[in-house]
């Protein structure tokens, strides 16, 4: 069950600034106080505001020496602890959720891959039931609250890791389907919006209010402006496999710099995009559109190896996932790492690197309204982090500690 908790004495990151020698209240698994820790009340209003309570019968957690952010919020993760969102059951994701906790991540979005119908079926049916499982007080991870699916209606000449003999235009009927199983968890969908028939697709799913990421696309610059114009809102891991940036054909990668309607997705490690090219990209952006996710794969958590990702094989070796080919392949990045380099690698400060991870991703699918910062009546989603590394070194989700570092 969820806990009632004062955690004292960390600095704590809000959406605009960061108070030291903060505190948080977590009441019944939402956040009733966020504020310096000499203001705390005695007695405190339940965020429903229906009662009040005591806050010296909280459990005391002392984060003194430490950051206190909100839980991180990964729109695109396929997997982790050598699981996998399309191994296709709801024991899988457990796994992903909880290898990922232990990183700060407080919610995901399982994502699938470019495969046959009847696989991505099924690996919708088990994000479906881990929705379901995730909010049991048993859950050992993240909360589950959608799926992203990744293709498979994308461009066959930019299908990075993805596999080339499931490429296919937009199925209405599977798309539907999908749409159907998972009763309004589709929170973003990824495909290459210059493929024919693929803006119906758009059109239809931006009615319904799913998030439409443009990815996986050879689409010129006029393209995406178009895309974007019929319901294109967020850009799949940013300069990867998309046309790139030139002065004379701006590509989709001009297109998402310069229009602030498009969230911005970033693997931030350093690997898939240079922290230079990190750089200009959070200018363009801000932190109010720029997007951290990991794109991890099953090898996440693991030692070097062969792995898997969507029926290919992937070696992991020093930190760099690759297909036999030497294409990049999904990342071992966890989201504490990310919010770390962008601090330390390109200079971001600590609120918008934080933003970046929690409330950017939670707005860009819809889930701001209960997720992604440190406001009374969200959700107590908190990490916990190391001042110095910025790792994490606890997380709470709906006021559950579901890690601690020993």
């Amino acid at each position: 069950m969820a806990r009632d908790w004062v955690i004292r004495g960390g600095a704590v990151v809000t959406p605009d600034k960061v108070i030291d020698d903060g505190a948080v209240v977590v009441r019944k698994g939402r956040i009733a106080y966020v504020g310096p820790a000499k203001e705390l009340p005695t007695v405190l209003t339940e965020p429903d505001g229906h009662e009040r309570f005591p806050t010296a019968r909280l459990g005391e957690i002392d984060a003194q020496g430490r950051i206190v952010a909100p839980g991180y919020v990964d729109v695109h993760v396929h997997g982790g602890g050598h699981a996998d969102t399309m191994d296709g059951t709801v024991e899988a994701i457990a796994r992903i959720a909880e290898v990922h906790a232990a990183h700060g991540t407080a919610v995901l979005l399982p994502t699938t891959m470019t495969v046959g119908r009847e696989e991505i079926v099924a690996a919708t049916r088990a994000v479906k039931e881990a929705m379901v499982a995730s909010a049991a007080s048993d859950w050992g991870g993240a909360r589950v609250l959608g799926m992203h699916m990744e293709g498979p209606y994308i461009h066959p000449k930019m299908i990075g890791a993805q596999h080339p003999k499931h490429v296919r235009p937009a199925d209405m009927d599977e798309l539907r389907e999908i749409y159907d199983i998972l009763e309004g968890g589709l929170r973003l969908v990824t495909l290459a919006p210059e493929v024919e028939g693929n803006l119906d697709a758009v059109r239809w799913l931006y009615e319904r209010g799913v998030a439409v990421s443009m990815g996986h696309t050879a689409a010129t610059y006029d393209q995406a402006i178009e895309a974007i114009e019929q319901g294109v809102r967020h850009a799949t891991h940013s300069y990867n496999a998309m046309t790139g940036l030139h002065h004379r054909n701006p590509g989709v990668v001009g297109a998402l710099l310069t229009d602030r309607r498009v969230y911005a997705e970033l693997i931030a490690d350093g690997i898939h995009v240079h922290p230079a090219a990190m750089a200009v990209l959070a200018q363009a952006k801000g932190p109010e559109r720029l997007c951290l996710i990991t794109d991890a794969m099953e090898a996440m958590g693991m030692p070097d190896g062969v792995y898997e990702l969507g029926g290919q094989a992937v070696i992991l070796k020093d930190g760099e996932c690759r297909l036999e080919s030497g294409s990049l392949a999904g990342s071992v990045l966890s989201m504490d790492r990310a919010v770390a380099n962008m601090v330390k690698l390109v200079g971001v400060d600590l609120v918008s690197a934080v933003r970046m991870a929690s409330l950017t991703p939670a707005e860009s699918v819809g889930l701001d309204g209960s997720r992604g910062s440190l406001t009374v009546g969200k959700y107590g989603d908190v990490v916990l982090l190391d001042s110095n590394s910025l790792l994490c070194t606890a997380t709470m989700v709906e006021g559950r500690i579901v890690y601690r570092a020993a």
